[in-house]
């Protein structure tokens, strides 16, 4: 335990809890709400895909609460379980968002283009990040901690460039289910929440990362 962790990561951890309950909540209270317009997820992401010319991508369920993605490698869209087959409100806008991610990999959206491509690079120095800095630390190398922490940089720079990613394939997910009628009312703002919550998630994933790299950027000066 060290003040870094005090100050910095305690407070990320927190507040990273605080929004995985309530994006676990939001799920829970809009998945008893049905949409008017009473068809499964998996109908509607279909419809709103065919609407924006992108026939060829597939749909597949997957296992799990929460695992809905998209991915762009084989242009499928994943829907978990307990939303494939609901007509709730909270699956037509998860179904929606990742349906938005879809769009955005057509269109070349370039935040969504950039995390891509950032993803094998952060994959790779994310995991050297503590190690390097680590044996830095123990060895009092400079040279190791200063890489260890470029490293982990580069991880807080991915986490920063999903955010406007998350928050844009929301804004197009509303949008489109407006659009052709899906929702409407109390609906919207209630898809409206749903999304906001699930985009908590990745501002307190990105405070995390921030915090552990504040925290490291103390330790590493308290060496000098």
């Amino acid at each position: 335990m060290d003040i870094g962790y005090l100050i910095f990561v305690m407070p990320a951890l927190i507040f990273a809890l605080w929004a995985q309950a309530r994006v676990s909540s939001a799920y829970r209270q809009y998945s008893e709400m049905n949409s008017g317009a009473g068809l499964p997820a998996y109908m509607v992401a279909a419809k709103l895909l065919q609407e924006s010319g992108l026939g060829d991508v597939r749909i597949e369920r997957v296992p799990g609460e929460l695992t809905d993605h998209y991915d762009p490698r084989d242009k499928t869209l994943r829907l978990s379980s307990g939303v494939y087959d609901s007509s709730s409100v909270a699956a037509l806008g998860i179904a929606a968002h990742e349906v938005g991610h879809a769009v955005q990999h057509a269109v070349g959206y370039a935040p969504l283009a950039i995390r891509n491509g950032l993803v094998p690079v952060v994959q790779l120095v994310s995991n050297a990040a503590f190690p390097l800095f680590l044996i830095g630390l123990v060895t009092q190398s400079g040279f190791l901690m200063d890489f260890g922490l470029l490293f982990f940089l580069g991880a807080v720079i991915f986490q920063i460039v999903t955010l406007p990613v998350e928050y844009d394939a929301s804004k197009r997910a509303i949008n489109m289910l407006e659009g052709l009628g899906f929702i409407a009312g109390q609906e919207s703002v209630a898809v409206g929440n749903m999304l906001n919550a699930a985009a908590l998630t990745y501002v307190a994933a990105t405070a995390m990362a921030l915090a552990q790299f504040l925290r490291l950027f103390m330790l590493r000066g308290r060496r000098d």
